[in-house]
């Protein structure tokens, strides 16, 4: 049995506030979109935008950051896929505010998938292979943190599962163990979204228009982002013949990449559902942990 936060329980990432944000990019910056409307989704939060000349945009954030990390980063993988046609969003600001990085990017067509059938996963899969290669010219782009034996920036603590229960800090050990011999940045000159799952996804009448929520985006292998979506879909995301297919997938994936990806998401998810989940969801994440661990 899964156990329960004792008391002084790790807290949640801190949400977005959107209009202390733009106060603060008129401060600092001299600009400020318009709130327009609130979006669906994530722990951290967006907002929509809108700019004096009419256009939208998404404002997002990221706390602990720099905006010469997010340039550098994740903004630079969404530029290479973008020249390759890809449909991920234009950059339309970027700037430091404080710790924080704030960005707007454009607002693509389409509403969130919620549930992932045959048609889409199809497509997202093919989604996927575009994102093999595409960082082989791009070695200045930073290599992915695997966080299995220190904290990652915000997610993947290790403490709240040590902490929670007996379970969870058998998992913990596991992880660990797993990251001991292994070098703590991913392998391979990939893309990797790090968050590949259909709430990041769009779709007009069952075609994908984007692929959003690129913050945490580096290099690495692009099979990292199939177990992401493993995780993304469970417990009850997609159709059961997509996750069986999904599942056979991870199959062919040779242990020395699987394991440690696995472990990676085994962490974030765990530690995410201890922070932010109620207590008695925290089984279902561990019980779809050990399954590979």
């Amino acid at each position: 049995m899964v156990g329960r936060m004792a008391a002084d329980p790790f807290p949640k990432v801190r949400r977005l506030d959107a209009e202390t944000l733009l106060d603060a990019l008129r401060r600092e910056h001299g600009v400020r979109p318009s709130v327009s409307g609130s979006l669906d989704g994530g722990q951290v939060g967006a907002a929509l935008v809108r700019w004096p000349d009419g256009r939208e945009g998404v404002l997002k954030w990221r706390p602990d950051f720099t905006a010469e990390q997010m340039t550098a980063g994740p903004l630079a993988v969404v530029e290479a896929l973008r020249e390759l046609g890809y449909p991920a969003p234009a950059t339309q600001f970027v700037a430091q505010v404080g710790t924080a990085v704030v960005t707007v990017q454009e607002r693509l067509p389409g509403k969130k998938i919620d549930y992932l059938d045959e048609g889409l996963f199809a497509q997202v899969v093919a989604l996927k292979e575009r994102h093999v290669g595409a960082m082989a010219d791009r070695t200045d782009v930073p290599r992915n943190h695997l966080c299995l034996r220190a904290d990652g920036p915000g997610y993947c603590l290790h403490e709240p599962l040590r902490r929670f229960g007996a379970r969870t800090a058998v998992l913990e050990t596991r992880i660990a163990r797993i990251g001991a011999d292994r070098p703590e940045r991913m392998t391979g000159d990939d893309v990797v979204h790090q968050d590949f799952h259909a709430n990041n996804m769009l779709a007009v009448d069952g075609r994908i228009t984007g692929v959003i929520d690129w913050d945490g985006a580096g290099r690495g292998d692009a099979r990292f982002d199939l177990v992401t979506l493993r995780f993304g879909i469970h417990p009850a995301g997609a159709e059961p013949s997509v996750v069986r297919r999904l599942d056979a997938q991870l199959d062919e994936i040779p242990p020395e990449m699987l394991s440690p990806a696995w472990a990676h998401m085994s962490l974030r998810m765990t530690d995410w559902a201890i922070r932010h989940f109620p207590s008695d969801q925290v089984g279902t994440w561990v019980k779809l942990a050990e399954q590979r661990l």
